[in-house]
């Protein structure tokens, strides 16, 4: 098996420096399997050790050489992948607020299902489910109901429900 080679951005040294200082996981595993590479060890040897697979870590090395020590850097915090832009405009999400302090448009609740819709008419295009929940947590929607009240009984009828209770 051949050994991973580095391109030489960095010393073993300074490797095992940006391992024991870094603070994220996913880049302090990454730096760990590159100051491990540095010193000479096969992927195989530092797969048993950190628990990646050898593909990964060559991944992970390969990711180095070309783009240098900037591109260990766990880019899920950074990324907006995870943040996508808001479908409703500030003047669109007022309406929105103001529409659910409101009755639903056909009687009902207001639900993911209703806010969706509700959307999708503003929008002119289809809106998923999941968006209509995201924006009645965003806003803070509460499901309102009365609760239910016990039918008016007479005094003979409480009379013999107390009795009942007692005995």
């Amino acid at each position: 098996m051949r050994r991973i080679r580095l391109s030489p951005r960095l010393s073993t040294e300074e490797l095992e420096q940006r391992y024991r200082v870094t603070h994220d996981p996913t880049e302090r595993s990454r730096w760990q399997i590159l100051w491990l590479l540095s010193k000479g060890l096969l992927a195989r040897e530092v797969a048993e050790s950190t628990g990646y697979s050898a593909y990964w870590i060559g991944q992970i090395a390969r990711r180095y050489n070309v783009e240098g020590p900037a591109s260990m850097e766990d880019r899920r915090h950074t990324t907006t992948a995870h943040h996508p832009a808001t479908l409703l405009s500030s003047a669109h999400l007022e309406e929105l607020r103001q529409a659910l302090s409101g009755p639903a448009p056909h009687g009902d609740r207001w639900t993911s299902r209703t806010v969706a819709d509700w959307m999708a008419a503003r929008l002119g295009r289809p809106v998923a489910k999941q968006r209509g929940w995201d924006y009645l947590q965003r806003l803070g929607a509460r499901l309102r109901q009365p609760r239910p009240r016990h039918v008016a009984a007479s005094a003979e009828d409480q009379a013999a429900f107390k009795k009942g209770l007692a005995d």
